[in-house]
């Protein structure tokens, strides 16, 4: 009584654009390429070169915020001298940063 019928619909309904459906998820992940991936391993490429570089007497940073001097340098480890004949050994990816020389007598 007050619902008509329905019938299907003869014309056929426009197809999508092809490669302008996917264009969104393509700047998507464009951007995330830029923003979170790129940034993320030029930081591990430049970490990994420190860590490479370490030599006996480099003053150093644990992610831990301990200071010290670097004393022996192992192939996973690094001996760090903390204190006077305090020794303690790190391993190389826990080291934030090698700092300045001289850095830890302007500290004390």
């Amino acid at each position: 009584m007050f619902i008509s019928n329905a019938y299907a619909q003869t014309a056929a309904a426009p197809q999508g654009g092809g490669i302008m459906d996917f264009l969104p998820l393509i700047a998507l992940i464009a951007v995330f390429y830029f923003l979170v991936l790129r940034p993320q391993s030029k930081r591990a490429k430049e970490h990994k070169a420190m860590v490479e570089a370490l030599q006996r007497g480099d003053e150093i940073i644990t992610v831990g915020g301990q200071v010290g001097t670097v004393s022996k340098v192992f192939e996973e480890y690094v001996g760090m001298q903390i204190a006077e004949n305090v020794e303690v050994t790190v391993q190389k990816s826990a080291i934030q940063n090698v700092l300045p020389k001289g850095t830890i007598k302007s500290i004390k």
